[in-house]
């Protein structure tokens, strides 16, 4: 597992809808000006969520080895505050689980792969960051990177670029896609390597039956589902 797929396991949980009672943030994000500028106290302020959430994805993942993205479908889920889970349910069944600095990777008919966060400091790093999305915290987050935020409440994005001299070798950045209190697409390139994109939320949803490429990518960035 390489760095920007544990971003992925961490960010994907930001985007799920609140339990039933939960509803605050997006009501108050419906009552404000939606043509006001986005910055990034009020992103973080709509996208803490929690627990327990989840969420459905559908990730494409680029490989010079593959002729199209590999399109991913499953389920991202956060039980507790410190346990993250990715569920892969198509093309394969795969299991990941982030929890106690530890990660565990289990497929059907195979014996379970663990390795420790603190194999690898980088890694570390960016569970802390991105439990500092989950929660709002500002402050936690820019230790680790620049936060560059543009558009209006409606429709915003947030870019995020590593400080660290040992992340940025392997991760470029990270964009986040949103519309009022909903993250629907985050999108990571790799310092070497093709983008990553999962679509969350509505977007996931939309973008059931969708395969093709720039449609999906059409979808991440807040367009419409294609006909």
């Amino acid at each position: 597992m390489f760095p920007a797929t544990l971003l992925l396991v961490a960010g994907c949980l930001l985007a799920a809808p609140p339990e039933a009672g939960q509803g605050a943030p997006q009501a108050q994000a419906r009552a404000e000006p939606r043509d006001a500028s986005a910055d990034a106290d009020w992103i973080l302020a709509r996208l803490a969520r929690p627990v327990p959430m989840r969420t459905g994805f559908v990730e494409l993942r680029g490989s010079a080895l593959l002729k199209k993205p590999l399109r991913l479908q499953g389920e991202y889920r956060r039980p507790a505050e410190d346990t993250l889970v990715r569920e892969v349910s198509a093309p394969y069944v795969e299991t990941t689980t982030i929890r106690a600095g530890e990660v565990v990777i289990t497929r059907a008919g195979k014996s379970p792969r663990r390795f420790s966060l603190a194999r690898v400091p980088e890694l570390a790093g960016l569970q802390a960051s991105f439990g500092a999305l989950l929660t709002g915290d500002r402050a936690q987050l820019e230790r680790t990177y620049r936060l560059a935020v543009d558009g209006t409440r409606a429709r915003w994005t947030m870019t995020l670029t590593p400080r660290d001299a040992a992340l940025a070798a392997r991760l470029q950045g990270v964009t986040l896609y949103g519309r009022g209190a909903e993250l629907r697409c985050i999108e990571t390139q790799p310092a070497r390597g093709q983008t990553q994109r999962t679509l969350l939320a509505g977007a996931a949803e939309a973008a059931q039956g969708v395969t093709a490429a720039g449609a999906l990518a059409t979808l991440c960035y807040g367009g419409a589902k294609p006909q």
